[in-house]
């Protein structure tokens, strides 16, 4: 007679299982997170599609049809405009030839004076350190006719060597504040087991520093490189001739009297401006990441 109350006993006293949530419930819970994501999706791709389906319209259809409408015919006329008669390609070369100088001359002394700040022992480099950051707080605008004027006496106005030695003075400090930052997380024993196997200091760098932040010297190269190639301020002021003009320059050109422009061109050119730094970034943004996350520290 007593077992079947100790089973109700054991009945009301085992605790029950927790509801299962059924798929229809958490769809509703994400529902928000997914529509804030497509929201952003949108903001962001709908710019570039729409300046890409720009670049294939002619000028009448700019002037005479709204914005959102499709081109009639998707052909490449506005970009062979843009690259021969646009002088697209002279500005590209040029931004080319500016840019690409600069930047092996910042990864080159930047990487080695944070090397030389961070790894080596030497007096004063505290000093010298907080001389390269405060050139960080200097505003661009205020060293542009000191130097206008420095290059005008010695002779180097109708060259591109103002913009190659401004860009390369300018990302100095940020890429040395950052690069020392690198070399901090790197373990000293590394060099100074490279020092008691015999390895002099350059070697020390080249074989062992330089490879061991390669993905940071990949991200500063990165940011520095869209600094300079998207720059219009120091070009502006340095190019007085339009056979020197940069890219973000030209793109002034397409401009014409009287505030006319031809935007199927002009559509084109920026295109190929965007769509070019794009492709570079998605092919290197993996290193970029490695880098921002300090991974290249560890090899």
């Amino acid at each position: 007679m007593t077992a079947p109350a100790t089973l109700r006993e054991r009945t009301a006293t085992t605790p029950s299982a927790p509801p299962r949530r059924t798929p229809r419930i958490k769809v509703l819970k994400r529902l928000p997170v997914q529509l804030l994501v497509a929201l952003l999706l949108i903001v962001e791709i709908y710019p570039l599609v729409w300046l890409f389906m720009g670049s294939f319209k002619t000028q009448d259809e700019f002037l005479n049809s709204p914005v959102w409408t499709l081109p009639q015919n998707f052909s490449f006329d506005n970009y062979t405009e843009a690259w021969t008669t646009g002088n697209l390609a002279t500005y590209v070369g040029n931004s080319l030839i500016a840019t690409i100088p600069s930047l092996f001359l910042i990864v080159l002394f930047g990487v080695a004076a944070g090397f030389a700040l961070e790894v080596l022992v030497w007096k004063g480099r505290n000093a010298v350190l907080l001389t390269f950051l405060a050139g960080i707080m200097v505003p661009g605008q205020m060293i542009l006719l000191p130097l206008f004027s420095a290059y005008f006496q010695v002779g180097l106005t109708g060259t591109l060597w103002p913009l190659i030695i401004t860009y390369t003075a300018t990302g100095l400090p940020l890429t040395v504040f950052m690069m020392a930052t690198y070399f901090r997380a790197v373990p000293r024993e590394v060099f100074e087991a490279a020092t008691l196997d015999g390895a002099s200091m350059i070697r020390a760098f080249f074989s062992i520093g330089f490879p061991m932040v390669r993905n940071a010297v990949f991200t500063v190269a990165l940011v520095q490189f869209f600094f300079i190639w998207n720059d219009l301020l120091i070009a502006l002021t340095f190019t007085n001739n339009a056979q020197l003009n940069t890219i973000q320059v030209g793109l002034l050109n397409f401009t014409g009297e009287f505030g006319a422009v031809q935007y199927g061109p002009l559509f084109a050119a920026i295109c190929i401006n965007v769509f070019g730094t794009l492709v570079l970034y998605l092919f290197l943004n993996q290193r970029v990441m490695k880098g921002l996350a300090g991974g290249a520290v560890k090899g």
